[in-house]
């Protein structure tokens, strides 16, 4: 039967997108890892391959359609013997989006179509189906049926790397009579938390109170939608504490001048941002405890330091991750920094690169910004505003006044992660390891 193409979720946040450009045409022939067209989602512009091979039937959505379901129905694909004729008038219809039971499990395991495409859910049509020895269904597209017949392999012992698990051609195509399942788990898919309900004046409302002002309606794009229903999440929803301390960077920007000296031969510039990260990577494996995020019911403690930093973009910001920063030289976080705020601006970050982490940073005082409270990126147990460093009279260790230059920092807390006390110990080492920045390389 012929295999329904349906738009997939590429992130976790994605409910809809924009079917940007198809590469392939109608009649084109594709196989498993073949691109066959660019989605744009809320927060990037994705190849989206395709996992049988087949001939492209018949397209369905053209391209530059926004708004896009995930699991629509976007092409036709036709196996070997199959023609155009039988696709018929419509598509068949997709299970309910809240079901939890596919139709071929629900009823017969001949379902009139399958579901196909990265991001399927359980809410797809079930692909082809048979039976195992002990009864239970083996899911497993057509041509991956006669390859493993021509070559006596038992599907049964064979692991799918397609949606929910089907057998595809590339699985049995190096698969032995001997081969043994894989001992990989197909990772669950992540679901986008519900939006709060909207709460003030509705459009229609404030749009009367501006009825005789001029102004410019500006819809909003699936980046702008995510970010107002995350942070109004986040702050309806996470008990945000705030600590302040003021870190004194004399000693960080004489280190960074003597080292950025020796590393431009390299061309490597580091910046005070990249200390700043790697500080705050440290400080999370001398503070462990505070290396946590909040997972609904239980607090999952991390052991490596993931440390998200927000960069601006037109129209919204991407946090991508550095994982493993603790481990990282000062010049690999500046390297990879750079690769990823430029890919973020590009729109080219994949959603394994933005998700994850347990703390973050967001850097203002590159704008001037002495200081302000940052709003928590859920799951993470907290993130650090950073503020503009400023010369300002001290007080030394003589009892003294000098001038030393000073950067405000807030620690923003979700305190069902964090306590007080811990939070303090936290900022602490954060800043113990910025006025002290040759212990980082210790």
């Amino acid at each position: 039967m012929p295999t329904e193409i349906l738009m997939p979720a590429l992130s976790p946040t994605m409910e809809e997108g924009t079917l940007a450009k198809w590469l392939v045409k109608e009649g084109d022939t594709v196989s498993s890892g073949d691109v066959m067209c660019e989605i744009e989602t809320d927060k990037a512009t994705m190849e989206f391959e395709a996992v049988d091979e087949g001939v492209i039937g018949k397209i369905l959505i053209p391209e530059g359609t926004e708004g896009v379901k995930v699991n629509d129905v976007i092409a036709v694909l036709l196996e070997d013997g199959e023609s155009a004729d039988d696709i018929g008038d419509t598509p068949a219809p997709k299970a309910e989006a809240s079901s939890n039971v596919a139709p071929a499990e629900a009823s017969d395991a001949t379902a009139p179509a399958k579901g196909h495409g990265r991001g399927d859910t359980d809410a797809t049509p079930a692909p082809a189906a048979g039976n195992a020895a002990d009864g239970s269904r083996i899911f497993a597209s057509p041509l991956a049926r006669r390859i493993a017949a021509q070559k006596g392999l038992d599907l049964a012992q064979i692991k799918g790397s397609g949606p929910r698990g089907r057998i595809v051609k590339a699985d049995v195509e190096g698969a032995t009579q001997t081969t043994a399942p894989a001992d990989t788990a197909a990772p669950a898919a992540a679901t986008a938390a519900a939006a709060p309900t909207p709460s003030g004046p509705s459009g229609d409302a404030i749009s009367k109170m501006y009825a005789d002002r001029e102004y410019e309606e500006i819809s909003l794009d699936g980046m702008r939608k995510t970010i107002a229903a995350r942070l109004t999440e986040a702050k309806q929803t996470v008990p945000h504490f705030y600590l302040r301390r003021d870190i004194q960077l004399d000693a960080l920007m004489a280190f960074r001048a003597q080292l950025n000296k020796q590393l431009e031969p390299r061309g490597v510039k580091l910046s005070v941002n990249d200390f700043i990260i790697k500080a705050c990577a440290l400080a999370l494996q001398e503070v462990p405890d505070a290396n946590a995020v909040w997972a609904g019911d239980k607090v999952f403690k991390l052991k490596p330091s993931d440390v998200a930093v927000a960069v601006a973009i037109e129209g919204g910001l991407f946090t991508p991750v550095l994982k493993d920063a603790e481990m990282k030289s000062l010049s690999a976080l500046s390297a990879e920094m750079k690769d990823l705020a430029g890919r973020a601006r590009d729109r080219k970050l994949a959603p394994h690169e933005y998700q994850g982490g347990s703390f973050a940073i967001s850097n203002l005082g590159m704008f001037g910004i002495d200081n302000f409270d940052a709003v928590i990126n859920p799951p993470h147990g907290a993130i650090l505003a950073v503020g503009a460093g400023a010369k300002k009279p001290v007080v030394n260790a003589d009892g003294q006044i000098e001038v030393a230059t000073v950067m405000s920092v807030t620690l923003s807390v979700d305190h069902r992660v964090i306590d007080g006390a811990l939070g303090a110990e936290l900022l602490n080492a954060i800043k113990a390891n910025l006025e002290a920045p040759m212990t980082m390389l210790a």
